[in-house]
């Protein structure tokens, strides 16, 4: 099964030497999304303006692709504070949706610069 990497211009660039995703067969890996723009520019302000500029990271990501968010397995969140964790179940339901929720995985973490980053595994077969 040949795997195939997936870099875009409508998401934040990679922090380091990586893909924006890989897709291996019928399953979509995406890394890791922080709030930032395409143009690397940080996204700063209230949890809910970096969760959203995160999660429309991943979606772009997931679009370029072939995919959706829609088709979610695997969700894993990076919080920088725990207390966050309300406000991300708001954001997380405008994002991923669907009549089968994928598992998720949230997680308290020492972020620098950003208060969350978000991660997916996606499933694109039949």
């Amino acid at each position: 099964m040949p795997k195939r990497a997936i870099v875009t211009d409508k998401a934040a660039p990679a922090g380091g030497p990586y893909s924006h995703a890989v897709v291996a067969g019928d399953t979509v890996y995406l890394a890791g999304a922080i709030p930032a723009l395409p143009d690397g520019t940080r996204v700063t302000g209230t949890f809910a303006e970096q969760a959203h500029a995160a999660f429309r990271n991943l979606e772009a990501v997931a679009r370029a692709a072939g995919a959706s968010l829609d088709q979610a397995v695997r969700v894993g969140v990076y919080l920088r504070d725990f207390a966050d964790f309300p406000e991300l179940n708001e954001i997380y339901a405008q994002y991923i949706k669907g009549e089968h929720l994928p598992v998720r995985t949230t997680l308290p973490v020492p972020l620098v610069g950003f208060d969350i980053e978000i991660d997916a595994v996606l499933y694109t077969g039949p």
